[in-house]
């Protein structure tokens, strides 16, 4: 049975991303001088604004402002005509400390009042997928890793002025053919991407297929029926903030699995590890990932839930569409006495108290082999 699956990713210059790189960068400055700072940092951004608030408590005191137009600038936002401008763009900050209701469950769980045993509390209740199969080296599903990898040299051929005519912002889109659940080829490619005023169109399409799409897709997957549409509008002059507005955690799927798996809706960015939207989404990738790197399957789901000012999680589920090679009760077994599932746990054994979130912002959260939670390790 053949069938196409789709898959998006966007360059770090789309709105949505501009706006979960300033927030993990406003993470990451806390982090680096008081790691057990509480931060729940969102973003806006719009014809030449940013406006950030949420809620942080920290002992760091931080200019972030200036941290702000830093990230900004990092994106190569430095011309009102990109769509706006670092050093002259409108910064609004509007921050409060978290609450003290969320405070007392995070302080200390349900467990830790009753002298169960000592661990922060999750600071919401959610439930979070991690996932992975064998159809990439990364275990990653090939769609997504491709967009990604797309999206990433569209960024790279503009920093390194390869392509010395496009602007910071662009998207990507990958349909792959699959034929009995293995991916077989790669039947649409849609790039779009801004560029200057008056760029002649079939110059722009020429040097992406020869500078991106050749260079990153591999030519078994390609052939004659591959259909590519280059900047389809015709034009992407105005982009940015300018052309859409932008808020941190809109690109969930592409900062997960594509939506090739499940997602509990939960962002990352802008969230420290306390956060289990965050952290307990990446233990479950490590998680899912250890199951199919061990050859316990092929293909792994991992959903994990919790309840706010409650450190174990309320239920953990395992789903390995059939390509297991022990049984599903085993795996849950190895998980339940091989892991700690309470957010101390999971944040003391990914060592998530460090400032490493702008790593993760953009070309997806998960597939990075430098990130904690795609070690592979025995269990």
């Amino acid at each position: 049975m053949k069938k196409l699956f789709t898959s998006e990713s966007v360059t770090e210059g789309h709105p949505d991303k501009l706006c979960d790189y300033i927030s993990d960068s406003v993470l990451d400055s806390y982090l680096r001088l008081d790691p057990n700072s509480r931060v729940a940092c969102e973003c806006v951004a719009g014809k030449g604004e940013i406006y950030i608030t949420g809620e942080i408590s920290s002992s760091a005191n931080i200019d972030i402002e200036a941290v702000v137009r830093n990230a900004i600038k990092e994106v190569g936002y430095n011309d009102s005509e990109t769509g706006i401008d670092y050093k002259t763009c409108n910064v609004i900050v509007k921050l409060s400390k978290q609450s003290e209701d969320i405070a007392l469950g995070v302080d200390k769980s349900m467990e830790t009042k009753e002298g169960e045993f000592d661990s922060n509390g999750a600071g919401d209740q959610g439930l979070m997928f991690g996932f992975a199969c064998s159809e990439t080296d990364e275990l990653m599903p090939l769609p997504i890793y491709l967009a990604h990898k797309l999206a990433e040299r569209l960024a790279f051929v503009r920093k390194n002025k390869i392509i010395d005519y496009i602007k910071p912002d662009g998207k990507v889109q990958v349909t792959v053919e699959y034929e009995d659940d293995k991916p077989i080829r790669v039947d649409t490619i849609v790039i779009s991407t801004q560029h200057i005023k008056d760029i002649d169109m079939d110059i722009l399409k020429k040097d992406v297929i020869e500078n991106i799409i050749k260079v990153i897709v591999p030519k078994n997957l390609l052939d004659n029926k591959t259909k590519y549409y280059i900047n389809p509008t015709g034009r992407f002059v105005i982009g940015g903030p300018l052309g859409d507005s932008g808020l941190t955690g809109r690109k969930i799927i592409v900062d997960t699995y594509g939506g090739y798996s499940r997602h509990g809706g939960g962002a990352f960015s802008g969230k420290d590890p306390t956060k289990v939207d965050r952290s307990a989404s990446y233990m479950a990738r490590h998680i899912a990932k250890n199951i199919v790197a061990n050859g316990y399957a092929k293909k792994c789901e991992v959903q994990l839930a919790y309840a706010i000012g409650v450190a174990r999680p309320v239920s953990v589920y395992v789903d390995t569409f059939g390509t297991n090679t022990i049984s599903e009760d085993e795996i849950s077994n190895k998980i339940m006495n091989h892991f700690n599932l309470t957010p101390t746990g999971i944040i003391n054994y990914l060592d998530l108290r460090k400032p490493i979130y702008k790593q993760t912002t953009n070309y997806g959260h998960f597939g990075k082999k430098e990130l904690p939670w795609e070690k592979i390790i025995k269990f």
